[in-house]
């Protein structure tokens, strides 16, 4: 059974971000068949004004055990390449190009049928509002346990025995009495726990968590950061955590993945990404940090604004905002390369260098 610890408070950033920590999973072996494994995914949406294209040619793996953190401001795709894995694209939006495999097993040309099997079963999800994740005219125990019964072969009984259980597991003060309780009678960090259960009643192999701690307050976020660094650790579960929080990501994910304007500018190890950012978009994020080490008048700013998907720039989509682009970044797009253990989309590397 899992055992999720209280939490023990926030431990105090700095910049360049700490990483190390005495109880983050070990990494997985890199020789390791992947649990997931995205190629060049693309996602449109086909407005009357034309064809939008909000994913254009991501690819990443994710292992057994590993948390792969996706990052980047508002508008750069991290979410809707979470809600493409799990099937949750909706018309007017297709996945329109790439393949996205589960255990090897192809999953995004399956029927709505097959992949409500899929989801939930084999990919939780964790959504950013667990307000609005839950059903209000419902009580948690009763979400819980037909959520379980849709996926697992068990008994009313012991499905409530497992909904018991699992909110035990994560943390729910006296769980026998508020198991018959409704979302609103909860607290936004209590609801948290109650969607990470139902994320795990399942046993997934995969978790989506969509920027998880938005709407909790500081030491909630630590709270919810400790469960899925437990999840990942205890159960061998594979994570993608979406978050524009790279705080969130120093503390929880193995290895981070950049977006921007629905591509993957720079993808690697945490400690390198956040330590020695490559791509000059991951240099301004990590700039934009305020330091608790050196007193600063002014963050860096990153001029601009992330484009429209009516109007990507040609090229290096980054190119209008990047103080180091060249005529080649306004009139072709880097392609991912390797560079110094990570991948970095962006003409100052390779033989372009």
């Amino acid at each position: 059974m899992l055992t999720f610890p209280p939490a023990t408070g926030v431990r105090t950033l700095t910049h360049p971000l700490a990483y190390d920590s005495p109880d983050r999973p070990a990494r997985p072996s890199g020789s390791a068949a992947p649990i997931l494994s995205v190629r060049d995914l693309r996602v449109e949406f086909a407005l009357r004004r034309g064809v939008l294209t909000a994913i254009d040619g991501v690819s990443f793996d994710l292992a057994k055990g590993e948390v792969l953190g996706v990052v980047g401001e508002s508008g750069a795709g991290k979410s809707v390449t979470g809600a493409a894995i799990v099937g949750l694209i909706d018309p007017p939006g297709r996945i329109a190009g790439g393949e996205i495999r589960l255990a090897g097993e192809r999953i995004d040309t399956l029927s709505e049928d097959e992949l409500r099997r899929v989801r939930g079963r084999r990919i939780g999800m964790i959504f950013q509002d667990p307000l609005t994740s839950l059903n209000p005219l419902f009580t948690i125990g009763d979400q819980l346990v037909e959520t379980i019964q849709a996926h697992l072969p068990l008994s009313g009984q012991q499905a409530r025995e497992r909904a018991l259980a699992l909110l035990v597991e994560v943390g729910i003060p006296a769980a026998a009495e508020r198991i018959g309780a409704y979302p609103h009678e909860f607290s936004g960090g209590m609801r948290q726990r109650v969607v990470i259960a139902l994320a795990l009643c399942a046993e997934p192999d995969v978790v989506i968590a969509d920027e998880p701690t938005t709407a909790l307050d500081v030491s909630v976020q630590a709270q919810i950061i400790a469960l899925i660094k437990r999840l990942c650790r205890e159960r061998g579960t594979a994570v993608m955590l979406v978050t524009h929080d790279m705080g969130v990501i120093a503390e929880t994910a193995d290895r981070v993945a950049v977006m921007y304007a629905g591509r993957i500018a720079e993808i690697g190890p945490v400690a390198a990404v956040i330590n020695e950012p490559l791509h000059p978009y991951s240099v301004g994020l990590m700039g934009a940090i305020p330091s608790l080490e050196h007193e600063a008048s002014r963050l860096t700013q990153i001029p601009g604004a992330m484009p429209r998907l009516s109007a990507i720039p040609r090229g290096c989509a980054f190119h209008p905002r990047c103080d180091r682009a060249f005529d080649r970044c306004t009139a072709e797009r880097p392609p991912l390369i390797a560079e110094n253990g990570r991948q970095v989309a962006c003409h100052l590397y390779g033989d372009a260098s």
